[in-house]
């Protein structure tokens, strides 16, 4: 591996954790209070859960996309946003959490893996790479998180 793809890649590895421009995700979902999930402020269409678990989402189906050609992505839209406002307990909550920080790690280890070509395309895609889906991943959870900073901020809790 030369000097400048591993620099590539430890890059997007860090991007992908949100440490470049913006907040972590990790301190974000550190600072969010169980309480807050479920409250819509006034003029606003979503709730943090509903937030995160469009990140959540999203990011599963972009790394399950990544590695598994068998892979069946949501229908969109409805597919990728939860049925419900907010979880059905604490218990969902930290599942929902523990899977997003899984699916995150798993990225930034394909994005690390040196036998992986970051530029060749998906065999099972049309035109994808793996680097376009690690960004497309980093953008779509700086995006929505960017979101849920202001929800806390309206909600007092950031």
């Amino acid at each position: 591996m030369t000097d400048n793809d591993r620099s590539l890649r430890e890059h997007v590895a860090k991007l992908l954790d949100g440490r470049q421009a913006h907040v972590e995700i990790g301190a974000t979902l550190d600072k969010l209070s169980f309480k807050d999930l479920s409250k819509k402020p006034k003029g606003t269409p979503r709730t943090l859960w509903e937030l995160f678990e469009h990140i959540r989402i999203a990011q599963w189906d972009i790394l399950e996309f990544s590695r598994n050609a068998d892979h069946q992505s949501p229908e969109w839209p409805e597919g990728y946003w939860p049925e419900d406002v907010a979880p059905k307990d604490r218990a969902t909550w930290q599942a929902s959490v523990a899977a997003f920080r899984h699916d995150l790690d798993a990225m930034k280890e394909l994005v690390l893996n040196s036998d992986v070509d970051l530029h060749e395309n998906i065999p099972h895609g049309t035109g994808q790479t793996i680097l376009r889906e690690a960004m497309l991943i980093a953008d779509h959870n700086a995006y929505h998180l960017g979101q849920m900073v202001l929800l806390m901020k309206m909600l007092g809790s950031w």
